[in-house]
């Protein structure tokens, strides 16, 4: 039950002008407690682009963060820019005193992750990663139904995050590197990373803390112009190569006693898919799929209807319902359950198999 609601309404800025900025854009617009003030970018070009598209009258634009935050009346930042550069984005506008909605990834190292969780806890400002797929349909259904029982103790949770990230991607460029995508876990795998960690909590809004991880990467595409494009069907020759490995394999070990496997693959040549399967001690989900006998007598798979998650376009992702969950945290004085200290652990997971592949050995977790 949601007590101490005020009405209180929160000024907008969004920084950032690529493709996911739409969606913030779309999702602030449709909630009633917000009003977007200003939009900043590389150029005013492209922040006032963003607006016009919008159908945005009034709002200011920048072309510096910097001066974007002294507009009068923020309070909340989306940074919505190429990940290599939330690092100083967060540490900016938190010690501007902002609340902070941020992309992710959120960071390309471990070092970054505690510099922007010093910031945000010496800010004192609330904060939200966009995990969105914690509110897609029928993740949610899965987790209430795992909250109430239904398969008993989740042990065992597989998540696949199966991607032929590309030249298709606005963002490509960027993400395709090593120095600034890190790894195909980090640039898109890491919605797999946090899927596992949401499904092998029993508690509604609880995500399972991690201590263990050994994994190991391959696939072939590695450094090849070849390139797939799942939206239109083709292939394309002479695409500008991807600097790590496309195949991840990690097994997680959490401190609850569950085990975890997640499998990242942006060499598959098939559209994107994101299957999940929660095992638990009185029943079984597969996607959309449900059996857990002692609820019924039950004796075939019940078929869920609510939307899974099988489009890699933003414009198909649950923003809305982060921005609404984000908005009455903020109006409730209560921190999100996917605020950066929970992010982190799904970060670290990723970073610790980074590691893996330069020791060939299990990686703990936990300071």
């Amino acid at each position: 039950m949601v007590t101490n609601m005020t009405n209180k309404s929160f000024g907008i800025l969004i920084h950032g002008a690529g493709w996911v900025s739409a969606q913030h854009l779309a999702a602030y617009s449709a909630n009633p407690n917000t009003e977007i003030i200003a939009i900043s970018s590389r150029s005013v070009e492209s922040a006032q682009r963003r607006a016009n598209e919008a159908g945005l009258k009034d709002v200011a634009t920048y072309d510096d963060l910097a001066t974007a935050l002294k507009h009068p009346g923020i309070d909340i930042v989306s940074i919505c820019t190429p990940q290599h550069l939330h690092c100083q984005n967060v540490i900016t506008a938190a010690q501007a005193g902002k609340h902070l909605v941020i992309e992710k990834p959120v960071a390309n190292s471990l070092e970054e992750l505690a510099q922007m969780q010093d910031a945000v806890n010496e800010a004192g400002v609330q904060t939200v990663v966009s995990f969105v797929l914690r509110w897609n349909p029928l993740f949610q259904e899965l987790k209430r139904r795992i909250a109430h029982g239904d398969i008993g103790r989740p042990y065992y949770v597989e998540a696949d995050y199966l991607s032929h990230n590309g030249s298709w991607w606005s963002g490509w460029n960027d993400a395709r590197t090593v120095e600034q995508g890190g790894s195909a876990m980090l640039v898109g795998g890491c919605h797999a990373v946090d899927a596992l960690r949401w499904f092998a909590a029993e508690g509604e809004f609880e995500a399972a803390r991690p201590v263990e991880v050994f994994a190991v990467n391959g696939g072939y595409r590695k450094g090849s112009t070849r390139e797939y494009n799942p939206i239109d069907n083709t292939w394309t020759q002479n695409a500008p190569p991807m600097e790590y490995d496309g195949l991840e394999v990690a097994l997680v070990k959490f401190d609850n006693g569950a085990i975890g496997k997640i499998s990242v693959n942006a060499d598959c040549i098939m559209p994107y898919r994101f299957p999940v399967r929660i095992f638990g001690n009185r029943g079984t989900m597969f996607d959309q799929r449900v059996f857990c006998p002692g609820t019924a007598e039950q004796t075939a798979w019940t078929e869920l209807s609510e939307i899974q998650p099988d489009s890699s376009d933003v414009s198909h992702h649950p923003f809305q319902g982060e921005i609404d969950h984000f908005v009455e945290c903020l109006q409730t004085d209560r921190p999100s359950h996917c605020n950066l200290a929970d992010a982190a652990l799904t970060h670290e997971v990723v970073f610790a198999a980074n590691q893996c592949y330069q020791t060939g050995q299990p990686c703990r977790i936990g300071r």
